[in-house]
């Protein structure tokens, strides 16, 4: 009798850079992976990954081992910094699932001592208006929505609660604590790496240094009782700030500042759609978007109608500080339908986490204005919604630009770039427009629809997307 041999074969868990080896050594022999991983058990994996990665650059390599790593007792700011990659798995703490109002908020290291207690006391501020206004939802809630018959009560008020929390998110700010996991291949985590250590922030270049450290020691936690050798120690030799990206954007700000007339400060629409067909143009347009605070669309106009030497010249300058071992900065990359969306923070964290779009973020500001849930007013909340608003504002004024930023409220806008292709708009707009999401990010996928309507209707009306009007506030 013949046993069958499987031809599935599953490895057991190995460290990420040893996974790597066995792999990329098995794609290169004829040996079976049995022989591959006996092999790496006896052979140095960092003098192969240093070889063929770093130095022969065979990038691909550093796909095939992958890691688990966990960010504690960030910032928002940090947490949006660390998420900021298209090949990234992992899922952020939710706001709708947390009461901040006694979680404290992280201070930006690069304050003085008198800068950081205003900043304290701003933060305090903004987490009891926080409380206060989440109570008074839930009162209003309560009042507006009395429970059915046959729900249970726990689950009247779990749902209830959650609701109020989204109104009370308004207030909530960059600075809050949150906790972001993820699993990233070596590469991705070079990459993310990289980019953390060159940030303007402080808190993000530490936290860059830290995951290196992190790659370089054995996990903090391990799955059994046998202790385990660290999880990528070549990577951490080989993380030096990505300067590129920086310097690109402040060359193409500069280059602005001397060539662009002043924006005309139209009056966006908080979704607005453009159709992109001449790639030089989209490519122009979406260098300069990161670089100033135009709408997407004034800046697509302005350079297709430019000749094809003033459009390379924008080329030119994101390219001119950069290395070869730099990538492409990712606005060179696209898709052929841009939304540009002009919300609050809240709504962002909630769409940022899409990657298979291109994504493009303008600077912080408070500029835009904020947006106000419709409950604010209903409950009589506008008066001490709006102070708190203009209270952080004014503390933020007093502080350096970027540590104003951590007190940037979820309710204030900012203006975000998403390009993608049909199927990928079908797909947000389908998702994110259901009854059980957070009323701010229901209504830009409705707008995603609408703006596919007017400016491509035959795909348009494919769009499953739920009004934002058709609504179940007791259903999660």
């Amino acid at each position: 009798m013949i046993t069958a041999v499987s031809r599935v074969i599953s490895v057991g868990p190995m460290p990420p850079e040893k996974l790597a080896y066995a792999l990329a050594r098995y794609s290169r022999s004829p040996d079976s992976i049995r022989e591959s991983v006996e092999w790496v058990r006896s052979h140095d994996s960092s003098k192969f990954l240093e070889s063929f990665y770093f130095q022969y650059g065979h990038a691909s390599i550093a796909d095939l081992g992958h890691l688990a790593l966990c960010f504690e007792g960030t910032s928002e700011v940090a947490a949006i910094e660390i998420e900021d990659e298209q090949l990234w798995d992992g899922q952020a703490r939710s706001s709708r699932y947390q009461d901040f109002s006694k979680s404290g908020f992280v201070t930006p290291p690069e304050l003085d001592a008198a800068q950081a207690a205003a900043y304290q006391e701003a933060g305090k501020k903004l987490l009891a208006g926080y409380r206060e206004i989440h109570g008074r939802a839930y009162e209003h809630l309560c009042a507006q929505l009395p429970k059915p018959e046959g729900m249970k009560a726990d689950a009247y008020q779990r749902n209830l609660t959650a609701r109020a929390f989204d109104v009370a998110r308004y207030l909530l700010f960059l600075g809050i604590p949150t906790g972001v996991g993820q699993v990233t291949s070596i590469r991705t985590l070079e990459k993310q790496i990289r980019r953390l250590k060159a940030s303007s922030y402080a808190e993000v270049r530490d936290l860059g240094a830290e995951a290196a450290a992190a790659c370089a020691a054995q996990p903090h936690c391990v799955w059994g009782s046998e202790a385990q050798e660290p999880v990528a120690p070549t990577l951490a030799k080989y993380v030096e700030p990505d300067g590129y990206p920086g310097r690109a954007v402040g060359e193409l700000a500069a280059w602005a500042a001397q060539n662009l007339p002043a924006s005309g400060g139209r009056a966006a629409a908080p979704v607005e759609l453009t159709k992109c067909v001449e790639p030089l143009a989209q490519i122009a347009a979406t260098l300069l978007y990161a670089a100033t605070d135009w709408p997407f669309q004034d800046l697509h106009e302005l350079t297709a109608g430019w000749s094809r030497a003033r459009q390379v010249e924008i080329l030119d300058v994101a390219l001119q500080s950069r290395s070869r071992r730099d990538d492409l900065l990712r606005e060179f990359r696209g898709g052929p339908y841009a939304y540009d969306m002009l919300i609050d923070i809240g709504a962002y964290r909630d769409m940022h986490r899409h990657r298979r779009c291109h994504q493009t973020r303008q600077a912080y500001t408070w500029k835009h204005g904020f947006s106000t849930p419709a409950v604010i007013g209903e409950a009589g909340l506008t008066e001490m919604y709006e102070s708190a608003l203009a209270s952080a504002r004014a503390s933020a004024a007093e502080l350096p630009e970027l540590a104003g930023h951590y007190l940037l409220p979820f309710a204030m806008k900012g203006r975000f770039l998403f390009q993608m292709d049909f199927a990928e708009a079908e797909y947000i707009s389908k998702l994110r427009s259901g009854v059980k999401g957070h009323f701010s990010y229901r209504d830009v996928a409705w707008r995603m629809k609408t703006e596919m309507d007017r400016v491509e209707p035959e795909l348009g009306r494919l769009i499953d997307a739920t009004p934002p009007w058709v609504e179940d506030p007791l259903v999660r």
